[in-house]
């Protein structure tokens, strides 16, 4: 019998349409793409600088405009007329800079490389060139996601900044924080959602409130225990030290619980009762079985990021990457699904 907690990139054929057409910015592998088809939406562009993400993202969805451009270019550039006016445009700005595991404050202010091989660029500043293409575009509504980093600390002051400049650029603004468990993730992860529409059009709050049953990391899991021998033969590759204190960790714990502070944030075995914690960008060899010595195996990662099990990744270790950079599709759903149904009136 199928988990009912997975799903196929094949199933989005049978959503029904809503006509509302998306241009995605910060594209990553499309995490937010499949969360606005979720909720019926056409994404008609997208955009990353980011060429292996670029190509993840080709692999698996067709667009009619992509960009592979920084988002300043995006600003300058005559872009396709259907993109002026669009219906929403969507962007999620790298959140190195205020994330609570990075510099934060040391970093902001500096040019540097998110990725190697891409352009350097101010990071904390690229919310900024994203309102600049708002203002060059006026969607009829903004969606911007970053870190719960952004909430914290002095980060709280680019937040009233970015707050003012939408409006006034002529948008209404609002502010969610939002946690994966509450949308049927089974992962927690806190993310803020600035939920935007242009003054013209509002007539009312945007009420976003998602509270969807709580999926464990077991039931999002069940069926996919029996590992293939190519899982076999990366999960169970652990280091020594790993696999000696394993046993003394309990599901739900990291290693920093046993005095070893070094694996604190890196090292974590899961409770298969409970959500996983946040997959970051570089959880690849760090989230351990609930059960079994070993990592837990990409499919196991695809469902905690409530990625389709179809979608096509080029690597195991590039997977973990794509999940942890990306927006669950389904958070991304309930939040798209809000502003379709009371702002754009589908």
């Amino acid at each position: 019998m199928k988990n009912k907690n997975a799903w196929l990139l094949s199933d989005l054929k049978n959503i029904k349409k809503n006509n509302i057409k998306v241009m995605s910015t910060f594209s990553c592998g499309g995490g937010s793409t499949m969360g606005y088809k979720l909720a019926g939406c056409e994404v008609i562009s997208a955009n990353d600088i980011d060429r292996k993400m670029k190509d993840h993202y080709l692999k698996n969805f067709q667009v009619k405009h992509y960009f592979e451009n920084p988002i300043k270019e995006l600003i300058d550039m005559d872009l396709p007329e259907e993109l002026y006016g669009i219906d929403i445009l969507d962007g999620s700005p790298p959140c190195s800079t205020f994330s609570m595991i990075g510099n934060r404050e040391k970093d902001w202010g500096k040019e540097k490389y998110f990725r190697e091989g891409q352009s350097k660029q101010v990071l904390n500043d690229l919310f900024f060139d994203y309102i600049d293409l708002v203002d060059k575009i006026k969607p009829k509504v903004s969606i911007s996601e970053n870190v719960k980093g952004m909430l914290m600390g002095n980060a709280k002051g680019y937040t009233k900044m970015i707050m003012e400049r939408f409006r006034e650029i002529g948008y209404e603004p609002q502010l969610f924080l939002i946690n994966g468990i509450d949308c049927g993730v089974p992962q927690s992860r806190q993310r803020v959602f600035f939920c935007c529409i242009r003054k013209d059009l509002f007539k009312k709050k945007l009420e976003l409130n998602p509270n969807e049953t709580l999926v464990t990391v077991g039931q999002a899991c069940s069926d996919i225990q029996q590992l293939t021998e190519e899982e076999k033969d990366y999960a169970f590759k652990l280091p020594e030290s790993t696999k000696k204190h394993y046993k003394f960790i309990k599901p739900g714990r990291s290693y920093a619980d046993i005095g070893n502070p070094n694996n604190g944030f890196s090292k974590f075995r899961l409770n298969k009762n409970k959500p996983s914690p946040t997959i970051c960008a570089s959880a690849k060899g760090s989230i351990l079985h609930w059960e079994e010595c070993r990592e837990i195996t990409t499919r196991e990662y695809i469902r905690l990021g409530s990625f389709p099990d179809d979608y096509k990744f080029q690597t195991n270790a590039y997977a973990v990457y794509l999940i942890g950079m990306s927006v669950p599709p389904k958070m991304m759903y309930q939040v798209a699904d809000a502003v379709c149904k009371q702002w754009l009136s589908i």
